[in-house]
């Protein structure tokens, strides 16, 4: 880069005059390479200087290397590169060192020999391109046994051994030019007993299945950076799910936090501001700003891509971002990176040591004037506040201070006393769980992990409105888990979790049940979006195509997943009282309908692999009753019926071709299964697809073409009915625009001329008969329920022809606004609805709930208590039961 304005080749000239008098490395440099000199004084600062290509490699590397390393520095010192320019330039120098290295120690062995089989995975500060000015590089060196060259008779490791020794050997060897790149090769695994280079397969079953914590943190920062870029990429890409774990592991945090504990106790003479601080390993210092960050990648990165970033500073703002940080916190951490990097540069440019310490006396004052400061004080107190933030900010992680449960057992009868239990039921259920009385609980880690959120989690239990019930429900949930180390790690991290976790295990036993099946459930609440929206059928879609699914079973078991999340998540909305019941209702069917756009086309391809497909034919799917209406509950099954476009006597083309009628029979069947079949991801949605052309006795699917026949000619009222609610929720859009079109005109009198009015009341009584109301608060099928108001409903559309729209409410709407429904039906819908979807997850008994839980109904209804509760649900329903009385008498 040139310097054009005269202010800035002034700095320049200023900065190396500093340089010279207080640095005696970057003097001497200055005296050896003139013409870089020059060059600097003339306002060009050369950032990829050229070797010479006639010296042997290290010497043209030592040579290449000092020359940047004074333009570097003299850049900074004249403020005219940032931190981001200074480290990216000597990231790049290192990576193109390294690579030549490789290559010229593979060329030397193997003459002629592609470069090949072999890779450098840069680790640290040379990963994030964030490299210091006289920094070590740390790469992991791995090879192919498969493709890496080799003499006769030479075995691969032999071979991969004696590159890595070479390459090492030309980056570290010394002459009067210097070295060119320390190298540390001890962030190998097992280094004290594995060979320099390493096999990529065995380095690859090594990070699935025995990496520490601490080794996952330095993979935040992991880059193929040199040789085999392919090899390295393809490592890295196989290891990424065991770095980045969807399920949250706070173990992590207090691994790391135990690894910064560590490095205080060991470094402790560099840990308090002044002269000696430790700027990387001292309190509030460089290694913990990246701690804070990769702690909270390491927790949160596993279900957010954007959080991965591999440079700090980068990190805390994305961090910052989705507000897992606070941003106040981010900007000071960043700003005390970037001073106390700035200084670690000015202390290394002395004589080019790899220290981070501060000096002493003199030698302090001159790092000060170098950095353009009067003395050594100034440095201190330039660097004192941030310093202090950075150590406030990091302790603030740090929850060892919290008090421990007594295990004395006359204290604790009295603490639990004190907080409302009673103390004799509540003291045993603890000491059954201290003792490992059950499977989660028998290891010393479980135990350990226990005691650690024990305090949390009485004081959670404590708020509930029965705390021995709740208390209860946890033992319950514990006796039935196999692992409770990371909920209870989780718990411990963010203790309003706790307060949470004891509202779904008190009000919502379907939640408790899910959570004691599977504990990383509780994964997904840890953020705070997990109480907003689900987001649009795009966005679920999309979350479900994504993963590290390689196959259709692996596709299936991560649709699971992210449908059980995402529906835990909803039923939680209702429990914290952060959601209105219709909005989780219509978030329900969004899941649903992402689920069966991603289950379906994946299941096609799948079948395609084998059957081919049938020419200008596709599967459509409709959706029927509340799932084609939009608004399911927590336990909604999913009423579908199956159809496909063309020719029905048209065949596959694949290599086993099938007739398209059994083609498609087959093809559903299997979409059928993908969508209710359980998986290790657990289980998803019942199937009914009885309300299908002839029901039961039909095939599952049909023709386009035969489908409109049977309607317009063959179909009964209530397949009428039930029709008024079908969506297409699946096929192309032309596909989905006749299926409409064909729904449409039936709607419309395109159909048999039926008494619409007895049949339903016909069809309504014999119901009545055969389904009675499952309890006291079954407002589904009770007289004047949700049955009652969409057989009145559905009754007028077919009678009158008009108001015709799958969900229920809008058709009501449509209906009142022709005077066809009386104003108060649609308030009735409403509020029958939203106590459907409640008591669907507090009371699936359909039984009146416990008294705590009856206020919770009240707040999901914004009503003031169960009474209320009572009275407005009788005037619902007494309003639909008058218009379904006024529609059959008249």
């Amino acid at each position: 880069m040139t310097i054009e304005d005269e202010d800035g080749r002034a700095a320049l000239r200023e900065a190396l005059e500093r340089a010279r008098r207080w640095s005696p490395f970057l003097a001497m440099i200055a005296e050896r390479e003139p013409a870089t000199t020059a060059a600097i004084e003339a306002g060009r600062l050369d950032l990829d200087p050229a070797i010479d290509p006639d010296l042997p490699v290290a010497a043209a590397l030592r040579r290449r290397r000092r020359a940047l390393a004074l333009t570097v520095a003299i850049g900074d010192l004249a403020g005219l590169l940032d931190l981001g320019a200074v480290t990216g330039a000597l990231t790049r120098f290192a990576d193109y060192a390294l690579d030549t290295a490789i290559r010229a120690a593979m060329a030397e062995r193997y003459p002629g020999e592609p470069a090949r089989g072999f890779a450098a995975i840069a680790l640290g500060k040379q990963g994030s391109a964030e490299l210091n000015y006289s920094s070590d590089i740390d790469p992991i060196l791995l090879f192919d046994p498969a493709s890496l060259p080799r003499r006769a008779r030479e075995e691969p490791e032999d071979a991969a051994v004696r590159i890595a020794r070479r390459a090492v050997e030309l980056l570290q060897a010394r002459d009067g030019d210097g070295y060119v790149l320390r190298v540390d090769l001890r962030l190998r695994p097992s280094p004290e007993a594995t060979p320099i280079a390493l096999p990529v397969g065995g380095a690859i079953a090594y990070y699935e299945s025995q990496a520490l914590a601490w080794e996952r943190a330095a993979f935040i920062r992991a880059r193929a950076a040199a040789g085999d870029i392919a090899l390295g990429q393809s490592f890295l890409a196989t290891i990424r799910p065991f770095i980045w774990r969807r399920s949250l592991d706070f173990g992590a945090m207090g691994e790391i936090r135990a690894l910064s504990a560590r490095i205080r106790d060991h470094h402790a003479q560099g840990q308090r501001l002044g002269p000696g601080y430790d700027l990387k390993r001292g309190r509030g210092g460089i290694r913990e700003v990246e701690f804070f960050a990769q702690i909270h990648q390491l927790i949160h990165g596993g279900r957010d891509p954007v959080l991965r970033a591999p440079a700090t500073r980068d990190a805390l703002t994305e961090l910052a971002i989705v507000g897992w940080i606070e941003a106040d916190d981010a900007a000071a951490l960043s700003d005390a990176y970037t001073l106390l990097r700035t200084i670690e540069h000015r202390v290394q440019m002395i004589d080019d040591r790899q220290t981070h310490r501060l000096p002493e006396g003199d030698a302090l004052d001159r790092v000060a004037r170098l950095a353009g400061l009067g003395d050594g004080a100034a440095l201190i107190e330039r660097l004192r506040p941030h310093v202090e933030r950075v150590g406030r900010v990091y302790d603030a992680l740090d929850d060892s201070r919290r008090p421990a449960l007594s295990t004395d057992a006359e204290t604790l009868a009295q603490d639990l006393a004190a907080k409302g239990f009673d103390a004799d039921s509540a003291g045993r259920r603890i000491a059954i769980w201290r003792r490992g009385g059950y499977p989660a609980l028998r290891s010393p880690a479980a135990r350990e992990a226990l005691e650690a959120v024990l305090p949390i989690l009485i004081a959670a239990l404590a708020s509930a409105p029965d705390p021995d019930d709740a208390l209860l429900k946890l033992d319950r949930m514990l006796e039935r888990m196999s692992s409770a180390i990371n909920i209870f790690r989780l718990l411990e991290a963010r203790p309003g979790l706790a307060d949470l976790t004891v509202r779904l295990l008190a009000h919502a036993p379907p939640l408790a049940d899910e959570l004691a099946r599977r504990p990383a459930l509780i994964d997904g609440l840890i953020d705070a979006s997990a109480l907003d929206g689900v987001g649009d059928v795009a966005a679920l879609a999309a979350a479900m195509r994504g993963g590290d699914a390689a196959d259709y079973g692996a596709r299936l078991d991560h649709v699971r997943r992210v449908v059980g999340e995402a529906r835990f998540a909803l039923g939680a909305q209702i429990v914290a009282g952060a959601a209105d019941p219709l909005a989780v209702a219509a978030g329900y069917a969004r899941v649903a309908d992402a689920a069966v756009e991603v289950l379906a086309a994946a299941t096609v391809e799948e079948f395609a692999t084998t059957h081919g497909r049938v020419p200008d034919s596709e599967l459509v799917i409709l959706a029927l009753g509340r799932f084609g209406g939009g608004a399911l509950t927590h336990a909604s099954d999913l009423d579908l019926i199956y159809l496909f476009t063309g020719d029905f006597a048209a065949e596959s083309d694949g290599a086993k071709p099938l007739g398209a009628t059994l083609y498609y029979n087959r093809l559903v069947s299997r979409v059928t299964a993908a969508l209710s079949v359980a998986t290790a991801g657990g289980p998803l949605y019942q199937v009914d697809t009885r309300l299908r052309p002839s029901g039961a006795q039909g095939p599952l699917a049909v023709s386009l073409d035969s489908f409109a026949r049977y309607q317009q000619g063959d179909a009964w009222t209530w397949e009428h009915m039930a029709l008024t609610r079908a969506r297409p929720v699946y096929g192309s859009t032309e596909a989905r625009r006749a299926t409409k079109a064909i729904i449409d005109a039936v709607l419309a009198g395109d159909r048999p001329d039926r008494d619409v009015k007895a049949e339903a009341i016909a069809m309504r009584a014999e119901m009545a008969r055969h389904k009675p109301p499952r309890g006291s608060l079954d407002i589904k099928l009770a007289p004047g329920g949700l049955v009652d108001l969409e057989f009145a409903v559905h009754l007028t559309q077919l009678d009158r022809r008009t108001g015709f729209d799958p969900d229920l409410g809008r058709a009501i709407d449509a209906l009142a606004a022709q005077g066809l429904a009386p104003p108060e039906l649609r308030r009735a819908h409403d509020l029958l609805t939203r106590l459907l979807v409640t008591l669907r997850l507090v009371a699936p008994d359909l039984e009146p709930p416990a008294e705590a839980t009856r206020a919770l109904v009240a707040a999901a209804l914004a009503l003031p208590d169960w009474a209320a509760v009572v009275d407005s649900a009788t005037a619902a329903r007494q309003d639909v039961a008058d218009h379904w009385q006024r529609l059959t008498e008249a």
